[in-house]
């Protein structure tokens, strides 16, 4: 492998064998071509595996020097192997290093990362994924603009990104990172940027993102001595904006629109129940109605809500049924035929309208079939009016809604879809009468009627 490698230093007319042709001649001789014994070695012999250190003497910036002693006194050595931390924070020393880690990591030195365990509650539960990367030392002397401390640096830095923010979400979710790192001035002046961007905006979207990472700052006001008040006024003006804005919010939108805003309705339904404030759920409920009955609100959110309300408990099945049954209604009338004239926008013609008002009840049925896909089986009222809308279907109009009507049970689970096909097939026919239609309007016919009836009203 040595002569080979001095061979191949002559050949490319080089005095000494570089790494490029160590690496050649060792792949060549040792691992006989073969390129992946290769990706072993240079990871554990040419990088390697230990991480060189400095004395202690050695001159650093003031944000290193404070970073080495508080690694030392909180006994966090930064090492290149991955390793988990489990914190309990109810610990003095357990709460400082999670203090230290999220400011590190509002500095962009992610030295640590949050692992979501299952089967541990409590906020006072953290467990951390560790592993120092050697470009987190040039990260650290970058952030020396922003302080000589810890503590500091993060507290600047997070001013700063406050000030370049002006998205409510962006802003919440650093309201979170700061109270995670225990930076009070710094709560206060972020709350106070979030309170001058809501007022000043009007955008129920951006409300309705900005909700959840509030609510869950005000979960951590146990173990980390958080002050909840400021916190809860923001809260509560967020969510009377957009209990008031959200029925125009939801007006004339389009199906991928209507869709975003059936998510966001789930997510602030969610939290609205976690907070178990009973004015802010009077507001959302009186909200949600509000879409229920609206004329004209897409199918899609009319349906969330119905089913949102009936899990709450403010609707009764006999509540949503009636609604159902409102919404199917205005679709199952027969196709007319009747011509529309001929300068006429397509968009207008009745059939069209019909097959609209199809699609939106079907629509309303995906939403309101939305979550626990077990209503359908067990509400014996729905499931009757459901199928008798279905089998009343003519041909022309289920083929519009086969495909909505498909995505909407494709979300159940199998044992719940099995158990609806063998329900209905064996369940009794349903009566699958579709009213006749009107035979087609003759123009010329009736022109022939009109001079006797000119005639007769002369008489």
């Amino acid at each position: 492998a040595v002569r080979l490698a001095e061979s191949l230093a002559a050949v490319r007319e080089l005095p000494l064998p570089g790494l490029a042709e160590l690496n050649d001649a060792t792949q060549t001789v040792l691992c006989f071509g073969d390129a992946t014994p290769m990706l072993t070695i240079q990871k554990k012999l040419i990088v390697g595996e230990r991480m060189g250190a400095v004395p202690a003497d050695t001159p650093m910036t003031p944000l290193q020097r404070d970073l080495y002693q508080l690694q030392k006194r909180l006994r966090l050595r930064p090492a290149p192997e991955k390793s988990v931390l489990n914190l309990d924070l109810r610990n003095e020393m357990h709460l400082e290093r999670s203090h230290l880690l999220h400011r590190l990591s509002l500095l962009k030195v992610g030295w640590g990362a949050i692992v979501p365990v299952r089967g541990k509650q409590g906020t006072f539960r953290e467990v951390w994924r560790l592993q120092w990367q050697p470009e987190f030392s040039v990260r650290v002397i970058e952030a020396s603009v922003w302080g000589n401390t810890v503590h500091d640096a993060a507290e600047s830095f997070a001013r700063h990104r406050a000030d370049e923010t002006h998205d409510l979400a962006t802003l919440t979710e650093l309201l979170d990172q700061v109270i995670l790192a225990e930076l009070p001035e710094t709560i206060a002046y972020v709350m106070q940027r979030i309170e001058d961007e809501a007022s000043a905006s009007s955008d129920i979207l951006h409300m309705m993102d900005a909700l959840p990472p509030l609510a869950r700052v005000v979960r951590y006001g146990s173990v980390r001595q958080t002050d909840k008040g400021a916190i809860q006024h923001v809260v509560d003006g967020l969510l009377t904006r957009i209990c008031l804005g959200l029925p125009n919010a939801c007006a004339s939108l389009n199906d991928e629109a209507a869709a975003d805003m059936v998510e966001r309705l789930g997510t602030v339904d969610g939290v609205v129940t976690t907070l178990r404030n009973a004015d802010h759920l009077a507001q959302w409920r009186a909200a949600l109605r509000t879409l229920v009955d609206q004329v004209g609100m897409h199918g899609l959110l009319a349906g969330r809500a119905c089913r949102l309300l009936l899990d709450r408990a403010v609707f009764k099945a006999p509540d949503a049924a009636l609604r159902l049954e409102r919404s199917l209604s205005v679709a199952s009338q027969p196709i007319r035929q009747t011509p529309a004239p001929a300068d006429a926008h397509s968009s207008l013609r009745p059939d069209n309208q019909e097959i609209q008002a199809l699609v939106q009840a079907a629509f309303w049925v995906e939403g309101f079939l939305m979550g626990n896909d077990l209503l359908l089986l067990h509400d014996q009222t729905l499931w009757q009016m459901l199928d008798e809308w279905v089998a009343k279907l003519a041909p022309e109009h289920f083929v519009n809604v086969l495909p909505l009507l498909r995505r909407s049970f494709a979300n159940f689970g199998k044992n719940t879809r099995t158990q609806i096909i063998e329900r209905v097939r064996h369940a009794p026919a349903a009566a699958q009468t579709v009213p006749e239609a009107p035979p087609a309007f003759d123009a010329q016919r009736a022109d022939a009627v009109l001079p006797l009836l000119t005639k007769l009203t002369r008489c």
